[in-house]
């Protein structure tokens, strides 16, 4: 399977596959049923963050450095956790002005300078060319080592004719499709929805293969990870291979290579056009800001112990960043290798397209067409043809761009290994984070201090990281980088200003940095700049706002003829028609009647997508007679509805007040009836608990008055029942007051330091006599002496034989029992007494506790005993909780009925 024509045949057979998949995406979005409309697709798309860097030069990485390599993955981590507040802000701004491209971005926010956007787009075009010709590279590398292992690749291009080389037709393979798919439609600023969604399907190609691979090399080559870390430690030279201080200049290098790879993600040209420019919908961003780095942990996931099988097996893997191909070939295996092939394929060209998209855009909106606009001839052209030319320049681009990036890896690339030559553009990409972070939140920042940043920090990494690799391939003499130039050693790329022991590229992005912000805010600060920059400042440094997008920019005058001819000219006529339509809804288009400010803001962001916004307003200005609104009015129109706003919160606050106020009353309401109900519950009871001793008392006494013959015995038992039911009324009285004082807090406590296993014994011995009377056993289990407690001793006295007496009532019928157990439970004194009752149900065990709640299960009727008044149980629980304990029932644990537990704290001293 490793023969030329198979590799190759897979090769463009995957490359066509691409061809299919966007064709479709493309036939899907014109039927309006969008591909991109998922946020998954658009978190995969994202992806492309993961290039041939990823996929072959991070193992290599690792095997050098060990886990520095994560650096360059936690940075979009962290960037992604703050995409609700930075991202959202770039998306929705790019949305309103119609943004193309990074540099038209930076062009729009300070003024739509034609100049600042130039700049922009030509250090685009310089850092971005190393990072193209890396992934032609790994094309080439991968290639070499699949056909000629175990045997050397010969990569270099000196000894065969350049039309030989794999992956000059890869290139202009890719060129072709980014033509066909990236070019369709003039304006850049619309979604290119076939090319995202192959982005999207390679993202998962490239995520497939390196799973498989390190599935491979570590549950089927070494048999399990615990086999190939054993391995690993029986190796002297790789026991310290993995270790954090592996990372080149140590703690600068950790953080240097965090922030750099945080700004190279939001600074790219590729990221910025997947992440801003490709994006539908802002909301897609929640479910991207987890999905992302989670595909950054999978893919890196078996990084390490390939990286560590590579350095166990020596010469034979070959070099480090080709152990995710070598290593499986060692096994002697065919099929994963050429599937390693293409999903290293799939990661390279992914990021091809994208780069070359995104930098196609800005050399044709921000280099070619401001010289265009400047001919005469192109003015005058009236026939709409001028649409047709700036997709062929854009063509043109693309074709260029490819081939300036083959050029760089066919004279230089051999001399960097793939991460350095990545790491290169990321720090050349990372000069423009100054003037993108820093404006989209200081007003106050002006295109001459964003200019100014930018040449000198791009300037700053030419000196130290790009002159350098043309000294190592050998176009410059290799003592710039010992000696520094004309033997001034302070001066050395590598050790600028004598700051050495850094790793180079921490060293260069702390100057360049340095440089770029301290130019821009200190340029910014002594210059003054123009209406139209502190117009568009205000848009971006206020996206957020809510009412920003209704306010309309312009308040020039123009005809609609002037300015349906202007657009007809650079747009044709299908466009122009679309705009007009979409503007003046139902009104007739009228050549000489004046064009509505609505009108004039959306030609001028039709423009702006096609031809960058520098351009547009170059071209509105031709036509429209007056100015876009300045700061004053922005700000005015900001400030008013900031008014409104605050106007409603305040009444939405009150009517908020208002609401909880009525919910209150309703529930003062309820509580009052519901207390209503309780009074007279509670006094129906009352009623009825009294009246029943009253009435014997009455009846019996009656009966003694009109009964003179009645025998001695009758009338002895007559005034016995008198006696028992004087006192049972008198009981039932003091419970009630009792308990009034317990609800009122009046209750009268004198709590001292008392034996609770002495009180204990004295309440058994108090309700003995009447246990015996009825033929209930008594088990006393008492495990503490002394317990010693702080509490009432005559109340809880009443607690304790209350709850004996109950037991006693409610146990069996045929052989009654009882249990009082005392113990202690960490800081507390518990005493709990059990009977063999029917025991109480789960929702009847709190009812208990309530006033005149009496219990009656199953038809058990204690035996001819008074039931009692159904206060004993409140009036205990309010006695124990006011000495600061708990009363609970619960199930018996030896008895089998129930059994309710006091709990009181220990004495301190105890």
């Amino acid at each position: 399977m490793r023969t030329e024509p198979i590799i190759l045949g897979t090769a463009f057979g995957y490359l066509a596959l691409l061809f299919v998949v966007a064709a479709w995406g493309d036939r899907r979005a014109e039927q309006g049923r969008s591909l991109i409309g998922s946020p998954t697709v658009y978190a995969l798309s994202i992806a492309v963050y993961c290039t041939a860097w990823t996929f072959y030069g991070s193992v290599g990485r690792a095997a050098a450095h060990g886990p520095s390599f994560l650096l360059i993955y936690l940075g979009p981590t962290l960037a992604m956790l703050l995409a609700p507040s930075v991202i959202r802000k770039m998306v929705r701004i790019a949305a309103r002005q119609r943004i193309t491209s990074i540099a038209d971005f930076i062009s729009a926010r300070y003024g739509k300078s034609a100049s600042l956007g130039a700049l922009v787009a030509l250090m685009a075009l310089i850092s971005i060319t190393p990072y193209i010709a890396l992934q032609l590279k790994a094309i080439t590398v991968s290639h070499a080592v699949l056909i000629n292992y175990p045997y050397t690749p010969d990569t270099t291009l000196i000894d065969e004719r350049f039309w030989m080389d794999k992956s000059l037709w890869v290139a202009l393979v890719l060129a072709v499709f980014i033509i066909l798919f990236g070019t369709r439609h003039l304006d850049a600023s619309e979604r290119h929805e076939g090319m995202v969604a192959a982005i999207a399907l390679e993202s998962l190609v490239k995520l497939v293969a390196f799973m498989a691979v390190g599935i491979f090399v570590v549950f089927v080559m070494f048999e399990g990870p615990s086999a190939l870390f054993s391995q690993v430690a029986a190796t002297p030279e790789l026991i310290g291979s993995m270790r954090l201080d592996r990372v080149p200049g140590g703690v600068t290098g950790w953080v240097g290579m965090l922030v750099l790879a945080f700004l190279a993600f939001l600074t790219l040209p590729r990221q910025f056009q997947v992440l801003v420019v490709e994006n539908v919908d802002e909301q897609h961003l929640t479910r991207a800001s987890w999905l992302f780095p989670l595909y950054m942990l999978l893919i890196n996931l078996f990084v390490i112990p390939i990286a560590l099988a590579g350095m166990l097996l020596g010469a034979s893997a070959g070099d480090p960043d080709s152990f995710v191909l070598t290593l499986p070939l060692s096994a002697g295996v065919d099929g994963l290798p050429l599937l390693v092939f293409i999903g290293g394929l799939s990661a390279a060209t992914g990021m091809v397209i994208v780069e070359t998209i995104a930098l196609s855009t800005m050399v044709s909106n921000q280099l070619v067409m401001p010289l265009l606009l400047r001919s005469r001839r192109l003015h005058l052209s009236t026939k709409g043809e001028l649409a047709s030319w700036l997709l062929g320049i854009r063509r043109v681009a693309i074709v260029l761009i490819l081939l300036l990036g083959y050029l760089y890896h066919a004279l230089i690339g051999d001399s960097y290994s793939l991460v350095t030559i990545g790491l290169v553009s990321f720090a050349g990409a990372a000069q423009f984070a100054p003037a993108l972070l820093i404006g989209l939140y200081w007003r106050g920042a002006t295109r001459q201090g964003a200019t100014c940043g930018l040449i000198a920090g791009f300037l700053v990494w030419c000196y130290t990281l790009l002159l350098p690799g043309f000294a190592q391939s050998g176009w410059l003499n290799a003592a710039l980088l010992t000696e520094g130039p004309w033997g001034i050693s302070w001066l050395t790329p590598y050790a600028l200003f004598g700051l050495e022991n850094w790793d180079i590229y921490s060293h260069s992005l702390l100057w360049s940095m340095l440089v770029n912000v301290g130019l821009l805010v200190g340029v910014s600060l002594f210059t003054r700049p123009t209406p139209l920059e502190q117009t568009q400042a205000a848009l971006f440094t206020e996206a957020m706002h809510p009412n920003l997008t209704t306010a309309p920019l312009w308040r020039g005058q123009t005809t609609q003829g002037a300015l349906n001819e202007l657009l007809v000219r650079y747009l044709g006529l299908h466009t122009t028609r679309r705009i007009f339509s979409y503007s003046n809804n139902k009104n007739k288009f009228e050549a000489d009647q004046p064009a509505t400010t609505e009108l004039i803001t959306r030609a001028e962001q039709a423009l702006a997508g096609s031809l960058g916004s520098a351009s547009a307003r170059v071209l509105i200005n031709s036509v429209v007679r007056g100015e876009a609104l300045d700061i004053e009015s922005i700000l005015s129109i900001l400030d008013t509805t900031s008014q409104a706003l605050e106007y409603n919160r305040r009444l939405e606050q009150k009517s908020q007040e208002l609401v909880q106020i009525g919910e209150e009353l309703r529930s003062a309401n309820e509580r009052l009836r519901e207390l209503d109900r309780l009074k007279d519950e509670f006094v129906a009871m009352v009623s009825h608990e009294l009246r029943t001793p009253l009435t014997s008392i009455r009846a019996f006494a009656e009966i003694l008055r009109d009964s003179d013959q009645l025998p001695s015995e009758k009338r002895q038992h007559f005034l016995g029942v008198i006696v028992h039911e004087s006192q049972r009324l008198s009981r039932l009285i003091e419970e009630i007051l009792d308990l009034a004082r317990l609800e009122s807090g009046r209750l009268t406590l004198n709590p001292v330091p008392l034996n609770l296993t002495k009180l204990a014994r004295h309440s058994i011995n108090a309700i003995a006599h009447l246990h015996e009377e009825h033929g209930v056993a008594l088990d006393i289990s008492l495990k503490v002496d002394p317990a010693m407690i702080v509490g009432d001793q005559d109340r809880l006295e009443q607690v304790i034989i209350n709850l004996l007496d109950n037991a006693g009532k409610f146990s069996d019928r045929l052989q009654p029992k009882v249990r009082l157990s005392l113990y202690r439970h960490r800081d507390h004194y518990r005493l709990s007494v059990e009977d063999n009752g029917a025991g109480i149900s789960m929702d009847e065990r709190e009812r208990v506790f309530e006033k005149f709640h009496q219990l009656q299960q199953d038809g058990d009727i204690p035996r001819g005993r008074p039931r009692g008044s159904g206060l004993g149980l409140p009036i205990s629980r309010g006695i124990i909780v006011h000495l600061g304990g708990r009363l609970w029932v619960e199930d018996a644990k030896h008895l089998g009925g129930a059994c309710f537990t006091l709990e009181l704290p220990a004495a301190t001293n105890s």
